[in-house]
């Protein structure tokens, strides 16, 4: 008797940072280079290491013209809107504001017990374990394994999944 084998994948929410990076001085090229942000201080400032986005312009206009360039530049390289949320605004100075941009790029163990949860309510014949910050999933049917998939776009939770190591 054959030997039925076992195939799984792991869902993750990452952000090429490269890919990110080159988003950021692009947009900082467009801001420059654009009549309306023309003799203002307008900055984008990017913390790698807290993966943190600070925007700082004249105005709330401005601000959201900025997030928008940030956003657009980064979805034009393959990083998903989802994956930039913003979390403070608040006065920098004079007439300015500053902005900061929170960059999502891992499952929190929230959002993993949440798709592990849903995946077993589905009663799909796969088993899912959250290990770090990734969910792994595996069965015996590619098309379980598929269908598991589809139910985890489906949530529509505010990360930038990716299912990677499909096996």
């Amino acid at each position: 008797m054959a030997k039925v084998k076992e195939h799984s994948f792991d869902i993750t929410a990452e952000v090429d940072k490269q890919e990110l990076k080159n988003s950021i001085e692009l947009s900082k090229k467009e801001i420059a280079s654009r009549y309306d942000f023309k003799g203002t201080d307008a900055q984008i400032d990017y913390l790698e290491k807290e993966k943190l986005i600070t925007l700082i312009a004249p105005g709330d206009l401005k601000i959201d013209a900025m997030r928008d360039i940030v956003i657009s530049k980064a979805i034009r390289r393959e990083i998903p809107a989802s994956a930039i949320n913003e979390i403070k605004r608040e006065k920098a100075g004079g007439s300015n504001i500053k902005a900061i941009l929170q960059i999502n790029d891992s499952i929190g163990q929230d959002e993993a017990k949440k798709i592990v949860k849903e995946i077993k309510n589905s009663k799909l014949k796969v088993q899912a374990s959250i290990r770090g910050d990734e969910v792994r999933v595996s069965g015996k049917s590619k098309d379980d394994l598929q269908q598991c998939m589809q139910l985890v776009k489906e949530l529509n939770l505010n990360l930038p999944l990716r299912f990677t190591n499909f096996l």
